[in-house]
């Protein structure tokens, strides 16, 4: 069962990876803008966009799982 987890959270890692490939791949230009402009905004807005981002991640799983 242990061997089954460490696989299904590759696959997830694997597939982030992808997924957050995808945008500098095909807008070189637009994602080098992006990265500067966030490197602007301040630490308590990316916390927050962070947790907005896992709490909706966690919801996510909870809906396929449940």
């Amino acid at each position: 069962m242990e061997i089954d987890f460490i696989q299904q959270l590759l696959i997830a890692l694997s597939l982030m990876l992808v997924i957050e490939g995808i945008v500098p791949f095909l807008y070189p230009q637009r994602w080098r803008q992006l990265v500067s402009k966030l490197a602007e905004i301040d630490d308590k807005q990316l916390r927050v966009g962070g947790l907005i981002s896992m709490l909706v991640g966690v919801g996510l799983l909870y809906l396929i799982n449940g």
